[in-house]
């Protein structure tokens, strides 16, 4: 059992606390992660038999796979990160909705022709297919109304290989909402039975660019992260929203009231394992990030990844929690927020688990305090154990 010191002393794991959320999950804590990609679905998954209350802010700038499809079709925001946190937040037991779970994470085939592809849509607009049959009105019908409607507005010649059925429906609903996400995503929520609020940081068409040390510029996310592409030689040297690929140049949106709102509702703020500059730095960018965060005293509290991640070459621990804090103090649309925008760093004790190398004083010396406790079972190495993360994470709140 270890004892930190955030605001108050607390004990790891809290295993009254623990027991108190598994009996009402419902009641919860609002913790509150910024993320992107597949990293933390397998540990919301853990984490909804303790809290239907988790908030995940999720970068909406991806351009790998089939949300590069619809976002180069339609000019609009990446959705296939959003859906797939609502998936790990779904109720997949009998009480919650497992066959409108299996249609959303359903894909259609890669290896079938795209006029095939076009029939397969088209029976499950239609109700024919079985997956939508096995759905009862009056889900169904708002399912295939959104299929319908997004075969209306695809474009000819359209590529639906590997494309995500939950991803069509998404981007169905944000053209019937006058490209607006937020009102799909609330529906979406309701159909998965989603335990958890998830949201895009930005609801904008922006693009992910990154300076390297040698001046080389990174266009695009897919690009950055070593899972599509070769990955990158020399470090980050910035990172920045645009408006163009073709033309990249900074672009610096302010996030909304009600993202603030959520930010400052938070119990706890987690900068979580995953992509380090696509997925955790990308959701500080906006303007007033920082600010939302700061004026939020509740504990902050950063989760390094273990094993390799591309994007942190050339970096140490202890760089990229002062790379983290430079990118939150340049998101402040304050020179001096008042309040603390890192409180903790959460690690395992093996520090040969860590990109870099592991300099506990040069941490510390920033301001941060560190956990070192148990979070790696010895048969998952570099794999960080959801249910010892989650225990931890929520001990804290």
């Amino acid at each position: 059992m270890h004892k930190i010191r955030l605001f108050k002393s607390v004990s790891i794991p809290d295993q009254l606390k623990l027991a108190r959320y598994l009996k009402t999950p419902e009641l919860g804590p609002k913790i509150l992660f910024f993320s992107g990609g597949t990293a933390l679905n397998s540990m919301s998954k853990a984490l909804v038999k303790y809290t239907h209350n988790s908030i995940h802010l999720v970068t909406p700038f991806d351009s790998g796979g089939s949300s590069a499809k619809l976002r180069d079709a339609f000019n609009m925001p990446a959705v296939g990160d959003m859906r797939s946190r609502l998936m790990a937040l779904a109720d997949q037991t009998v009480k919650g909705n497992p066959e409108i779970f299996k249609l959303f994470a359903y894909r259609l085939p890669k290896d079938e022709s795209n006029e095939k592809l076009h029939g397969k849509l088209k029976s499950l607009a239609r109700g024919n297919h079985s997956l939508i049959r096995r759905i009862h009105d009056p889900m169904r019908q708002i399912i295939r109304s959104h299929l319908s409607f997004f075969i209306k507005k695809m474009p000819p010649g359209f590529d639906l290989k590997g494309a995500s059925i939950g991803n069509l429906i998404l981007a169905s609903g944000y053209f019937a909402n006058d490209r607006h996400i937020d009102p799909v995503i609330f529906i979406f929520s309701r159909l998965a039975e989603a335990r958890g609020t998830v949201r895009p940081i930005m609801n904008t068409f922006l693009h992910l660019i990154a300076r390297l040390e040698d001046d080389t510029l990174v266009k695009g996310q897919h690009m950055l992260t070593g899972k599509e592409t070769r990955a990158i030689k020399y470090p980050v040297a910035e990172i920045y929203l645009s408006k163009s690929l073709k033309k990249p140049a900074p672009f610096y949106p302010q996030i909304k009231d009600k993202i603030k709102r959520l930010v400052l509702e938070a119990e706890l703020i987690c900068y979580p394992m995953g992509s380090f500059y696509s997925s955790i730095i990308a959701n500080i960018l906006p303007r007033g990030v920082g600010s939302a965060i700061a004026a939020n005293f509740c504990p902050k509290v950063y989760i390094p990844n273990t094993g390799h991640d591309p994007e942190q070459t050339g970096t140490t621990l202890d760089q990229r929690v002062e790379i983290l804090i430079s990118y939150l103090r340049k998101s402040c649309t304050e020179s001096e927020p008042d309040g603390r925008l890192l409180d903790l760093v959460l690690m395992d004790k093996d520090h040969s688990l860590y990109q870099g190398g592991v300099d506990i004083k040069k941490i510390r010396n920033l301001g941060v305090e560190v956990l070192e406790t148990s979070l790696v079972q010895k048969h998952q190495k570099n794999y960080l154990d959801d249910r010892l993360l989650v225990e931890t994470i929520l001990s804290m709140v």
